[in-house]
């Protein structure tokens, strides 16, 4: 296949800049989207120094950087690898925390509730990792993923005392719907 018949979709691989998709063209470049450096560049079309590895015959409609980039935003937050940020709830902003000891001699403990929510949501996203961690093991196998992955979801379940810290509903704790 020739250079001519390249359109967008087309894979191609560059001696330095190595495999990548044409994702825009015009009548003189080519706006090439490199997977190894992450890096999108333009390439003159009468360029021959890339080697061809998938054609593309039909041409696409283009796809802007910008769409590039939302679509790769979509698939990292649902591999949960970028979260939403989440946000403490109105009424409890400026708030704080009083723990009184039961004994009248100890002295009361006061921070703000900001801090213990920004804990929270660290545990939280730990717990995620963790999960996601069980759930790509080599080692486990499925009847021992499911084990552990019960036991996460009994530690969401016993955090959703603090949903009520939560602005956003969908940052909420879940747990098992059984009730926790």
């Amino acid at each position: 296949m020739n250079s001519a018949q390249l359109n967008i979709g087309s894979r191609i691989k560059h001696p330095q800049f190595g495999l990548g998709c044409i994702v825009a063209m015009d009548k003189d470049f080519y706006t090439i989207y490199f997977n190894d450096t992450a890096e999108v560049k333009e390439l003159g079309r009468d360029y021959s120094g890339f080697e061809v590895v998938e054609g593309s015959e039909i041409a696409q409609a283009s796809i802007s950087i910008e769409d590039v980039e939302l679509a790769l935003e979509n698939v990292l937050y649902k591999m949960n690898v970028i979260d939403e940020p989440v946000k403490l709830g109105d009424k409890w902003i400026r708030g704080k925390m009083i723990l009184h000891p039961g004994s009248g001699d100890l002295q009361s403990k006061e921070f703000p509730i900001e801090t213990f929510f920004h804990k929270i949501v660290m545990l939280r996203d730990r717990l995620r990792v963790l999960e996601q961690n069980v759930n790509s093991h080599a080692k486990l196998d499925d009847e021992d993923k499911v084990h552990l992955q019960q036991y996460i979801t009994r530690c969401y379940g016993s955090l959703t005392s603090f949903n009520i810290l939560f602005k956003d509903k969908w940052a909420h704790f879940k747990g098992d719907s059984k009730g926790d």
